[in-house]
């Protein structure tokens, strides 16, 4: 016999669903039981390694996907192009040592979309900070030949409080009261210093998507190629005690400016050549660098697959994550996490053999870290296009998307967008699952996101969908994890992720197989002019 449970509401207060605790019995089962969670995640970031967008290994773990949804049995499996994004880009091999006046390898990793050594480089170190153009005649003529550290050295302080943290039952409720997350940073504040002035040249705004950054990139990319450096070097934007953050070095638009050789290294490294320099005595380093642009192949892809519904089978609930990820690490928690916790959410409901009535499809974005590019062009190609608002037939089919992109941690508190019938739904599904951690529901700010920004969701929300996320447990996203080289396989809490994929595929089964679709935000006047 199958049981239901209904949330009770006070007086006044929105009524949510009864659920299926035969069905959530299952999940918990397939969940906890057989999980595979963790061998997604160690196929994705382990075997294909750093996942840089369009880049070969971003293609390798893409083709690795679509045969393991084909043998869950996912239809409709495929690689769904987006339109030219440029070159795919992937270290090869990275070298770096301080030769003199005392040997030290030097920890660090090429940036994105620059070129290699061609061989072993030694030479010359040089301290050349370039706050913006305005230094690019201090050191014109000085460069030739040699290994230029491009930024300040970075002032360390001892950490007093622990790289990770859980949030506590008053964070989270304290939380459910302030302006609903649009992005991650929300919830995982970096260590990095003040905010660059604009027009400001620094490690931040190298590894910036903005358009500035570009600029700024561009800029001085044209003027260290053309004063003959051999190898630029940072300390990157975050990070220390061997932990760098930092992506973007060059452009995937072949028309910009390349630059010389460019890596990362920790910044008390740095600092230490910053002061050898000082003390008048020039250091020797060597760099052997190779890395390599995919270029056969330009078009951007998302990975799609599908469970197929029964009686509502054109409506469709979409789980998903960015597949794409940074080159210091392997994309673990940044977003293999939640790449594999989507996958084991489909695969836990097609593990089931149990009736949806609507269609639940897998998404796995491309070019997220370059600017929501996958998800961006999907949901104004399916939905409608945001300047205009014109709808497709799919935009009224389209019941909710739910997102994972914040790391490692336990899922905590679910968006409700402000909407208080559809937060009334959520907690009525959280109910009976709050022994696991998640308890309560986020989100005052009402209405379509202002811009899409940070994660996935607010591309869906943007065109004014139901594009959802999770709080999640910080953990040591913001001060280890995120965009560095410690993004690695090792730091993903299995607990959590089996968590995250349970809540995930519980939260799909409801809206997959609920009478009525979710209610949904207001949609956004057009944006055109």
């Amino acid at each position: 016999m199958t049981l239901f449970l209904s949330s009770s509401a006070p007086g006044g207060a929105q009524e949510g669903d009864k659920v299926d605790l035969a069905a959530l019995t299952q999940i918990k089962n397939e969940a906890f039981q057989h999980s595979q969670v963790m061998e997604n995640l160690f196929y994705i970031s382990e075997v294909y390694g750093p996942r840089v967008n369009n880049s070969r290994n971003h293609r390798a773990a893409a083709e690795w996907a679509m045969k393991r949804m084909n043998e869950w049995g996912l239809k409709n499996v495929h690689l769904e192009k987006w339109g030219p994004f440029g070159d795919g880009w992937q270290i090869k091999k990275y070298y770096g040592a301080l030769e003199s006046p005392a040997y030290a390898a030097l920890i660090g990793f090429p940036l994105a979309w620059t070129p290699g050594t061609n061989g072993p480089v030694t030479a010359e170190a040089v301290l050349a900070p370039l706050h913006s153009q305005e230094d690019f005649a201090k050191y014109k003529g000085k460069l030739k030949g040699k290994i230029v550290l491009i930024f300040d050295p970075r002032e360390l302080t001892l950490h007093t409080e622990a790289e990770a943290k859980r949030l506590t039952d008053a964070e989270v409720e304290e939380r459910t009261k302030t302006t609903d997350p649009s992005h991650m940073g929300f919830f995982f504040p970096m260590r990095a210093g003040a905010a660059p002035r604009p027009g400001e040249y620094t490690p931040s705004t190298l590894s910036t998507a903005a358009p500035s950054g570009r600029v700024l990139r561009n800029q001085v990319n044209a003027f260290l190629k053309e004063e003959g450096v051999a190898v630029a070097l940072t300390p990157g934007y975050n990070g220390d005690g061997g932990t760098i953050f930092a992506s973007y070095g060059g452009s995937q638009d072949p028309k910009d400016p390349v630059g010389p050789p460019m890596a990362a290294i920790t910044p008390e490294q740095y600092n230490r050549i910053c002061r050898l320099l000082e003390h008048g005595i020039t250091p020797k380093l060597t760099f052997d660098i190779e890395t390599e642009y995919q270029k056969d192949d330009e078009m951007g892809f998302n990975v799609v697959g599908e469970i197929p519904g029964t009686s509502k089978s054109d409506e469709v609930v979409m789980v998903g994550g960015h597949f794409d990820s940074w080159q210091g690490g392997t994309g673990a928690t940044d977003n293999g996490t939640g790449s594999a916790v989507a996958m084991e959410a489909v695969r836990i409901l097609a593990a089931m053999h149990k009736p949806m009535g609507r269609t639940v499809r897998v998404a796995l974005w491309g070019g997220e870290e370059e600017g929501l590019y996958g998800s961006l062009a999907y949901v104004q190609q399916h939905f409608a296009p945001r300047d205009t608002m014109k709808k497709t037939p799919e935009y009224d089919k389209l019941d909710v998307y739910f997102n994972d992109d914040s790391g490692s941690g336990k899922f905590r508190a679910v968006s409700a967008l402000g909407n208080a019938e559809l937060a009334a739904i959520f907690q009525s599904w959280i109910t009976p699952i709050k022994d696991l951690g998640i308890d309560t529901v986020v989100g005052l700010t009402s209405g379509p996101t202002r811009e899409p920004g940070g994660t996935d969701s607010t591309s869906f929300s943007w065109i004014g969908l139901d594009g959802i996320g999770f709080m999640q447990d910080p953990l040591e996203y913001g001060s280890r994890t995120h965009h560095s080289n410690m993004d690695l396989y090792d730091r993903v809490q299995k607990g959590d992720v089996m968590q995250g994929a349970m809540i995930e595929a519980w939260f799909a089964y409801n809206a997959a197989t609920r009478a009525e679709m979710l209610p949904r935000i207001e949609t956004p006047a057009p944006t055109a002019k």
